[in-house]
């Protein structure tokens, strides 16, 4: 008699673009923003100024979003690979958007403006290293909600130059969660799923290039629980079809969401468990990403001795909403 165990962890969320939202469109009849009635927030620390860098893309401007209807201050200006500045209205607030070019010049006269600035960076894998760099050099204490690029490097480089940041492959709460919960069996019951197979897919909107840095993640600790699994064996789903048929992806999300799977089978196939994250939207990370963002401002504030934090951390610390 075949014997069959599931386990699961699913997280679903609104989508961004949700009812209740007033669209704005400029010259040409071009969509530049939204508006929707703010929500107050029992935690808003409004004295903190947060740049979002890039506002000119789906996520970022989701996250400035969630600065503004958190009831704090976001800044009027963000970065892209435009070729001239644009401008992108924000839940009626009015946002520049500058070339990368210019930059340098640009951050000098917003940090005179906005004493205490804090980045939340929502960009692209292969710009990771570089902001990071820019944020190190400018003195911008930052959330880098960003996947990809060289992690390593990035950590080390934020870690030796004793600069405050949170990085994090992913900022929803209940997903950071769960992947403290996989650690946490990792180190306490090392190699207690050996002779397992691993088998893991991942789904994303059809711009998302690179792998899930949260399923390499997660791999990690199950690895250490004893399943062998790399990066390369890590599953992407990216055409819409196959993701409404295989992942179940509601069409309407298809332009923004994160559906995660992770089968775990003993070797004779008679035992079966599976964990499930999938959310719908942009909002769940941004909320989350703000979160992180009012943290490190508190750790700025009591001169914490430690820089360096990850979403864990925020989780420890009790500062999600």
């Amino acid at each position: 008699m075949r014997a069959r165990r599931a386990a699961g962890a699913v997280a679903r969320t609104d989508h961004p673009m949700a009812a209740g939202r007033i669209h704005q469109r400029g010259r040409g009849g071009r969509l530049i923003g939204s508006r929707r009635t703010r929500r107050p927030t029992c935690c808003a620390a409004t004295k903190v100024p947060i740049l979002v860098n890039s506002t000119a893309g789906k996520m970022g401007f989701a996250t400035a979003e969630s600065v503004v209807m958190a009831g704090l201050e976001l800044v009027p200006v963000s970065f892209s690979a435009v070729a001239a500045r644009e401008r992108v209205s924000v839940e009626g607030v009015p946002v520049d958007v500058w070339p990368i070019q210019e930059r340098d010049r640009v951050i000098r006269e917003v940090k005179e403006k906005h004493p205490g600035l804090l980045v939340i960076d929502f960009t692209l894998p292969d710009a990771v290293n570089s902001n990071a760099e820019f944020y190190l050099e400018h003195d911008l204490p930052f959330v880098m909600g960003t996947t990809g690029g060289d992690r390593e490097k990035l950590l080390k480089d934020v870690g030796d130059g004793g600069h405050y940041a949170v990085i994090a492959a992913n900022m929803g709460k209940q997903i950071v969660a769960l992947q403290a919960m996989l650690q946490y069996a990792a180190r306490e019951f090392p190699g207690a799923f050996s002779g397992y197979k691993l088998d893991v897919v991942e789904s994303h909107q059809s711009t998302k290039v690179d792998t899930s840095g949260t399923a390499k993640d997660i791999v990690l600790s199950f690895n250490d629980l004893g399943m062998p699994c790399e990066e390369e064996d890590i599953r992407k789903v990216r055409e819409p079809g196959q993701q409404m048929s295989e992942m179940k992806v509601p069409e309407e999300y298809l332009r923004g969401h994160a559906f995660h799977t992770y089968t775990l089978t003993s070797d004779d196939g008679t035992v079966n468990f599976q964990f499930q994250h999938n959310v719908c939207g942009r909002r769940f990370y941004a909320e989350g990403s703000v979160d992180a963002a009012l943290f490190l401002a508190k750790q700025i504030e009591s001169k914490s001795e430690k820089k360096l934090f990850d979403m864990v951390d925020v989780l420890n610390a009790g500062a999600m909403r």
